[in-house]
């Protein structure tokens, strides 16, 4: 059993030496609910602040890689791909999918979650001198493979 408990009880990183080297992959999202009018405005491209979609793209793709530097106790981890989308999904959110990909020894379940979190929270941060009320929900792991706990699928309520 994995933990992050030595024999005395005390945190550390989880000793990964004899895990074999699989491909993973993991995908999680988010969402971020705003006015109409904030969708709008990032839709047209008239935000003083730029293409406020590319700039959350790349702090996602960013995140991913520094994933051991903010998460205590997460492998640094070599990734072999890291993909983020940002989908506006009229009347009024943008849906964030990221894609997380290595042959490694342990998951990159953690990098594809803080990817979405940060390129969430960037959307929010340029956007927010016009749309404090913003909402950033459904932070969630879809998919994940490799490795010896097998695949694991998202299964909605009621599917």
């Amino acid at each position: 059993m994995l933990t992050h408990l030595d024999a005395q009880g005390r945190a550390n990183m989880v000793d990964v030496t004899a895990k074999a080297v699989t491909a993973r992959e993991a995908v999680a999202e988010s969402r971020v609910r705003m006015r109409p009018e904030t969708l709008e405005l990032i839709q047209a491209g008239g935000h003083p602040k730029g293409d406020v979609l590319a700039v959350a793209r790349i702090a996602g793709i960013q995140a991913a890689k520094k994933t051991s530097d903010l998460i205590p106790l997460c492998h640094p981890l070599m990734l072999t791909s890291v993909k983020v989308e940002l989908t506006p999904q009229p009347p009024d959110a943008v849906h964030i999918q990221a894609r997380c990909k290595l042959a490694g020894q342990t998951g990159v379940e953690m990098e594809a979650l803080t990817a979405v979190s940060v390129a969430a929270l960037t959307l929010y941060d340029m956007c927010k001198a016009v749309d404090k009320g913003m909402v950033i929900e459904q932070t969630r792991l879809l998919h994940k493979s490799g490795g010896k706990s097998g695949d694991y699928h998202l299964q909605e309520p009621g599917a």
